[in-house]
């Protein structure tokens, strides 16, 4: 009986040294890349118009998106149709309150309650296209116009990112 012991002991520690070596070794796999951080998008509201600055983004790299340290490198793109990520900053220089409308291709979002001579902040995910950007109880403010492009780049460059 003593014999078989150690055969079988020999045995599970032959195993499970080949169990162990089974998962060593190198692996081949893409990375994906790393996603875009949020692109800020400044809105303001007045009596008679509503101003977006920048009024086109992902249509390339955009220079705002790199921290300083990392200006001369490259942004990668990605090749990918995902929608792209976008905050609103919203201020509402009326004495009307209201809320931020967007509406274009598969979209239409509104933002939380825009107080009164207030800001408020909106984030969505929009797909490439023309978006209208309009103020809900503000009706003699001017829409604007918002472009989205396809372009998407990689935050691969950027350190210091949460």
């Amino acid at each position: 009986m003593g014999r078989w012991r150690g055969k079988i002991a020999g045995a599970c520690a032959l195993g499970s040294l080949a169990f162990a070596m089974t998962g060593c070794g190198a692996q081949e796999h893409q990375n994906d890349p790393r996603p875009q951080p949020p692109t800020r998008v400044s809105v303001s509201i007045t009596e008679d118009a509503i101003t977006v600055i920048p009024d086109r983004i992902a249509v390339g790299p955009e220079p705002t998106q790199q921290i300083p340290q990392n200006a001369h490198a490259g942004q990668p793109p990605v090749r990918s149709n995902a929608p792209l990520d976008v905050v609103f900053v919203t201020a509402n220089l009326t004495d009307d309150a209201s809320r931020l409308e967007v509406r274009g291709p598969e979209t239409d979002v509104s933002s939380e309650p825009l107080i009164a001579n207030g800001a408020v902040t909106l984030q969505t995910a929009l797909p490439a296209g023309i978006y209208r950007i309009s103020a809900e109880d503000i009706p003699s403010a001017e829409p604007a116009r918002l472009a989205v492009g396809p372009y998407r780049s990689s935050s691969e460059n950027d350190v210091l990112l949460p």
